[in-house]
């Protein structure tokens, strides 16, 4: 019988077009972005040379949670990413939860926290961007101006977040090849081993830069022979990933030693300076601005749009949300709504306190989905022709358990401001759940 999984055409009409290469493509450059040209001088400051093993942790557990979302992704075809697997396994209520944690915990947050780190990076060139005045006016200004841009039209916003990954790519690259030979292997040796609360804490932060691999697997439905391609994509581009953090990680400890921490504003800058001089940090500079305003502008094309959806759909009660500009046919009031909403956490905020809030709702959802995996294998029979994990129940079990050590590593005001969330969602759930039924018992 011919395995319709690796057929020319899905059900739905769409060509399997895409193969392993362009897979792995498309995750490795939504993946790379801010976090890898901020975040090495944290982990050097929190764990040393021993630094090296947060990566491998991280990639770890990056790895085995992808493997969950391809497969809950084959078998759940609904559109809404894990929100739609969160809520076919475990009811309305916790895609309720998914959907609003992913737009108003994830993603909000993982905003302000790149807008910081735009700020910080520039402020290594111009020192202006540490005044908190003239920080505020600049995320005023950018914020505004990207909401301009995404009320004026779909075409607008796309035509700026045309960025290349070769943009993202070129700098790291070249940091790696030229710094290689400057490297000092004493600056390699790890003084002392981590302790285990210190590398929780740092994995935590370090996390930032491996999420939002599973958006790179929302042309599952085009991939050609996805119960091979999928895994092989997975395990290719994370790999790639790794391999290109761990690098830049080497690289800089290597040469930058123990005063690594002291460049936390613009670390891989630094690096550069001592290779190849001014002109290594302006490219390093030019290479963190693209990837770092890239992701914003991509963000708030997208978002708005998102939160839009989950009010035409009722998942998020507020109607104004839904309403489209009647000139220029965006959801202006989700794009203004969401814009003003990062760039008041922006203000408000510091980089690392909002990549550890971003993280911690990240991976509140992904423990949605490995339990969503381990149910639905549960409740369904397996489907031939769907892509499964092998190893039985390994894979999720461990992801949920590696997932609540990660968080059991929150400060108590951290564990507190996070879990306020789902309570406060919760009770907003069965308010609307109350009024709607008894509208309904009132018409009847």
């Amino acid at each position: 019988m011919q395995d319709t999984s690796s057929s020319f055409h899905t059900e739905e009409g769409l060509k399997r077009e895409i193969g392993l290469w362009g897979l792995t493509s498309n995750i490795i450059n939504v993946v790379i972005g801010s976090g890898i040209f901020v975040l090495p001088a944290v982990v050097s400051q929190g764990l040393g040379a021993a630094g090296i093993l947060a990566y491998l942790f991280c990639g770890f557990l990056i790895t085995i949670i992808m493997l969950c979302f391809a497969e809950v992704g084959s078998k759940v075809t609904m559109t809404g990413g894990a929100y739609a697997y969160i809520e076919a396994a475990f009811g309305k209520y916790f895609g309720f939860l998914t959907a609003n944690l992913f737009i108003f915990g994830a993603s909000l947050m993982a905003t302000a926290a790149v807008a910081n780190a735009l700020a910080d990076t520039l402020s290594y060139l111009m020192p202006v961007f540490g005044n908190k005045l003239f920080r505020a006016g600049f995320f005023i200004f950018m914020f505004s101006g990207l909401t301009i841009i995404n009320v004026l039209g779909v075409k607008q916003g796309i035509t700026l977040v045309k960025l290349t990954t070769i943009a993202k790519l070129t700098p790291l690259l070249l940091l790696i090849i030229w710094g290689t030979t400057e490297v000092s292997v004493q600056n390699l040796k790890w003084d002392r081993a981590p302790s285990i609360n210190d590398f929780g804490t740092i994995s935590l932060i370090l996390f930032f830069a491996f999420q939002g691999a599973e958006n790179g697997l929302s042309v599952s439905g085009e991939v050609k022979n996805p119960k091979k391609t999928i895994p092989n994509g997975i395990f290719l581009s994370l790999s790639v990933i790794l391999l290109l953090y761990m690098a830049v990680q080497l690289v800089s400890q290597g040469i930058l030693g123990d005063s690594f921490p002291d460049y936390k504003a613009a670390p891989l800058a630094e690096v550069a300076k001592r290779i190849i001089g001014p002109f290594g940090v302006t490219l390093m500079i030019i290479g963190a601005s693209i990837s770092m305003f890239g992701y914003l502008s991509g963000d708030l094309l997208n978002m708005p749009r998102v939160l839009f959806r989950s009010a035409k759909d009722g998942v998020i009660p507020i109607r104004p949300l839904a309403l489209i500009h009647p000139k220029f046919a965006t959801p202006y009031v989700s794009v203004i709504s969401f814009t003003a909403l990062g760039c008041f956490l922006a203000i408000t905020g510091e980089f690392k306190q909002l990549a550890i809030l971003s993280s911690s709702s990240v991976l509140l959802i992904y423990l949605g989905v490995a339990l969503a995996v381990i149910k639905l294998r549960i409740k369904n029979k397996a489907d031939p022709s769907s892509f499964q994990i092998y190893g039985g129940y390994t894979v999720p079990i461990l992801a949920v358990v590696t997932i609540i050590w990660f968080l059991s590593n929150l400060t108590k005001s951290e564990m507190i401001g996070i879990f306020i969330t789902p309570v406060v969602l919760s009770l907003l759930f069965y308010l609307l759940k109350y009024f709607k039924t008894r509208r309904s018992r009132i018409y009847v």
